[in-house]
């Protein structure tokens, strides 16, 4: 029984262990949404989501992947090491009158995400 309970500690152990030091949790983010208001219709419009890596290890992103087709995204190939910041970029197509909300995933190199939105109104020029 003893060994029993010896085993369940170190299995939690590893498992709390697991969840720290990963860096991208220390990511400090200037917003993570952006609201663009009205803008006209036909023409892009650009985001920038910047970033601070706070953590004590470097941190890679692996992905960033948009919602549709309307918006392209953009971002640091290279590996961000702590204290430095980091842009992610995105564009959207503004083709389409009324009201849109776009979602941004970013997938880190430890498969955690983070979310960023873009939202706003597009109107006729």
């Amino acid at each position: 029984m003893k060994s029993l309970k010896f085993i369940a500690i170190i299995a939690l152990s590893f498992m709390v262990m697991s969840f720290t030091g990963d860096g991208s949790s220390a990511l400090v983010w200037k917003s993570e949404e952006a609201n663009l208001g009205k803008i006209p219709q036909g023409k892009p419009v650009t985001v920038k989501f910047e970033f601070t890596n706070t953590g004590k290890e470097t941190v890679i992103i692996s992905n960033v992947a948009t919602s549709c087709g309307c918006t392209v995204a953009d971002y640091s190939k290279e590996p961000i090491p702590p204290n430095k910041q980091a842009t992610i970029t995105a564009t959207y197509n503004a083709a389409n009158i009324g009201d849109f909300t776009k979602a941004i995933t970013v997938t880190f190199a430890n498969n955690e995400t983070k979310i960023l939105n873009i939202k706003g109104t597009v109107i006729q020029p």
